[in-house]
């Protein structure tokens, strides 16, 4: 029996459930269908579009040497894999299950339609059955950590199949080179090229972690180190399960936090398919965010590095050179976004999920919604992180020159402020806000707030 494997956010080979699944049964057709309609708002933005390419590459060649082959569509995935099934009298389809609201969607109305079987794999457990004694979702993350422990070490990775059996005939497939998913005019992807994207460039991405791991704890959040896994890209497009790097790095517990939080926020986007769009706490909906002409100019100074924090600006130059920004820096990034400058969180939101890698709904929601403090877990609004301090704190004088190289020339002991140390430049900006000005004018919106 012919069946589809419809490849989504699950770009591999190795611990694939669901080619597992179809390979046992008979002859398989491997698609991806490029969907822009069925997510909405949420299709995948500019810096994803141009890892995709590279990575639908990469699983095609790995497909090839296994006597089989990628077929892609463009479309709506439920029209496409509908159509495609009929061109071919197939009955089944399987799938790795996801809980993106348009992809759980798309799966109610194919169920309807096929056999389609749905299989998990692409997070460490399902989120269903990590449930509060109620049943419910969990809300805070250290309780959802605790109940996961309870389940772990997730199932041994499958082995990825040996061969694959084509069908009689092959079905029409698209050019990827005609979907235009790189930039050309201008290509603003040059700085990308430190990264491999695909199923080989996951797994060799993990090996030089792993020989780092142990450092962990005190690397990661060193933005000049950068002593994080830069595992998150490969982890959204499941070029590598959960499952696999667990069992690579089962005994440093700190870094399986960050996995489980992947979980903790598929699980909350989950309960709350509009997390991404409302306030966690409904209190917040009263907070009056700046809007205008002014806090227009400031968001365009944010995302383009021009802030006159040194920390922020390196940042957000890092995150539009690269497509990835250090972990720490993302929070003092948002941090000031929302504090400093009183600016909803929903617009660094949006922006990071154009310009990210690795943006995935779940994680930058959730991520947002904590440093603003609008979250079911969440800091306290009133923390504001003082981004000079942070800078310094965590050692970013490298960082900083590497990515603003108008203060290369400066000293540890004036990179961090160089404006409060009297030093002027001309091809440097000055602050858009002083550091107490932007807190007290945070405070003063919370407090309105609270009435």
């Amino acid at each position: 029996m012919t069946s589809i494997v419809w490849f989504r956010q699950d770009l591999r080979l190795a611990d694939q459930a669901a080619l597992c699944a179809a390979v046992a049964e008979g002859p398989v057709i491997p698609v991806y269908v490029l969907d822009d309609e069925g997510p909405g708002d949420w299709r995948i933005g500019g810096a994803q579009r141009w890892w995709l390419h590279h990575g639908l590459e990469q699983l095609d060649t790995a497909l090839r040497g296994l006597g089989s082959r990628l077929i892609l569509r463009r479309g709506k995935a439920v029209d496409e894999i509908a159509r495609l099934a009929r061109e071919g009298g197939i009955e089944r389809v399987h799938a790795i299950r996801h809980y993106e609201p348009w992809w759980m969607a798309a799966e109610a109305q194919l169920a309807d339609r096929f056999d389609l079987r749905l299989h998990d794999g692409n997070q460490l457990a399902p989120p269903e059955s990590i449930a509060t004694g109620a049943g419910g979702r969990y809300k805070i993350f250290s309780a959802f950590w605790g109940a996961l422990r309870m389940h772990m070490p997730p199932p041994a990775p499958l082995a990825a199949p040996k061969a694959i059996v084509a069908p009689d005939i092959w079905p029409r497939s698209e050019k990827l080179a005609d979907w235009g998913l790189r930039p050309t005019s201008p290509d603003w992807a040059t700085g990308f090229s430190d990264w491999t994207p695909g199923e080989a460039g996951a797994q060799a991405a993990l090996a030089d972690f792993v020989a780092e791991a142990g450092d962990y704890i005190q690397r990661r959040d060193l933005p000049a180190v950068e002593g994080t896994s830069r595992l998150s890209p490969h982890l959204h497009f499941g070029e590598i399960s959960p499952a696999t790097v667990w069992h690579r790095l089962g005994r440093h517990a700190e870094f399986l936090r960050e996995l489980a939080w992947r979980d903790f926020a598929t699980g909350t986007v989950m309960a709350s398919p509009d997390y991404a769009m409302r306030n966690g706490r409904p209190a917040f909906d009263r907070l009056t965010w700046r809007t205008g002409r002014a806090a227009d100019d400031d968001f365009r100074a944010w995302t383009r590095g021009l802030t006159g924090y040194p920390i922020v600006d390196a940042g957000m130059r890092q995150l539009w050179a690269t497509g990835w920004m250090h972990n720490r820096v993302r929070m003092i990034t948002a941090s000031f976004l929302v504090k400093h400058l009183l600016i909803d969180w929903r617009r660094g939101e949006r922006w990071f999920w154009d310009t990210l890698l690795d943006a995935d709904l779940g994680n930058n929601a959730v991520n947002w919604q904590w440093v603003a403090g609008t979250g079911t877990d969440s800091n306290m609004f009133g923390r504001i992180m003082a981004p000079l301090v942070q800078s310094a704190k965590f050692d970013a004088g490298d960082y900083i020159r590497e990515w603003v190289p108008q203060l290369r020339h400066l000293d540890d002991d004036v990179i961090h402020d160089p404006e409060s140390a009297g030093i002027s430049l001309e091809d440097y900006p000055a602050k858009i806000v002083g550091h107490r000005e932007g807190r007290e004018r945070a405070l003063a919106a919370a407090a309105k707030m609270r009435g």
